[in-house]
């Protein structure tokens, strides 16, 4: 089983071109998927696993109170593992098709108010030199364009275009963009790039050292600043690609443009953005209507 595993994850990162977050969240779900296998069935091969067995996974996970969204990821990476599996002819039956997912809740994307925006880029002090000026060219950049955490990190110097004001993203599945930017961050990008190390380096941002950005650094970085403007839950560097959207659709920009911007695959993905929209106005009537 370990075989098939090691070899699917490859296919996901060389073939698919995941991401490693995703490649880890597969590899760790199918590990916990084979441990309970042989722990409580002794099972260490694939013919042996049959629906029943995914079945009572499954039910174990819900006993343990396990979210039924962070069940449904588990089960998607069993579909996705059976369909490479039957693709190379591994196994001849594919279990996951008599596998239900459980129902989930809606959540809504969580987003910072324009106002509290407003204060983290206009009055927070992030200072002079050049880890300030590079910081806040980071919250400027995701909140300005919606781009994802691992587009920021391998955004190339080369790729960002001063005199078009746009920058060339290459998001999930290799897939490019193009982004517009105003002229703030236009002038922000040329100060930052001015004071940067000599230091060679293809990406646009970088560590003192001169080495390539990393995510735990951007991750705690956003967090930081955002706990200063904010008490939402969460303070990551996707909840202020969460924010673009919902402010350019407040702002009246279209759902297709949106979904341009984010380098989603299909509409369905932007249009939860809505909801958000949704929910303000029933906030806005129920404080204002007599009646509310």
């Amino acid at each position: 089983m370990n075989a098939s595993r090691d070899s699917f994850l490859q296919y996901l990162q060389f073939e698919k071109r995941l991401s490693s977050h995703t490649i880890l969240a597969y590899s760790g779900d199918l590990d916990q998927f084979f441990l309970y296998l042989e722990q409580i069935y002794q099972i260490k091969s694939l013919p042996e696993i049959n629906h029943t067995v995914i079945r009572s996974w499954i039910v174990e996970m819900m006993d343990k109170k396990i979210s039924p969204r962070s069940v449904n990821r588990k089960i998607t990476t069993l579909k996705t593992f059976y369909k490479y599996l039957l693709r190379q002819g591994i196994v001849t039956e594919n279990p996951m098709l008599k596998i239900m997912s459980p129902k989930t809740s809606k959540r809504l994307p969580v987003f910072v108010e324009k106002d509290n925006m407003n204060e983290l880029i206009d009055n927070i002090e992030f200072g002079d030199d050049l880890e300030g000026i590079r910081n806040k060219l980071i919250i400027e950049l995701f909140y300005a364009s919606g781009i994802r955490l691992s587009e920021l990190i391998n955004l190339k110097q080369q790729n960002v275009d001063l005199h078009a004001c746009q920058i060339k993203v290459l998001g999930k599945r290799n897939k490019e963009r193009i982004i517009p930017f105003n002229n703030e961050i236009k002038n922000s990008i040329e100060n930052y790039i001015s004071q940067k190390p000599s230091i060679p380096s293809e990406f646009l941002f970088q560590m003192k050292s001169g080495k390539k950005m990393y995510e735990k650094f951007v991750y705690r970085l956003v967090n930081e600043y955002l706990s200063m403007i904010t008490t939402i839950d969460k303070t990551s560097p996707h909840v202020l690609r969460h924010t673009f959207a919902t402010h350019m659709l407040n702002n009246g920009a279209d759902l297709n443009a949106i979904k341009e911007l984010l380098g989603h695959s299909s509409l369905a993905a932007t249009q939860v953005y809505t909801h958000n929209t949704v929910e303000k106005l029933k906030s806005i009537h129920k404080q204002a209507h007599p009646k509310g």
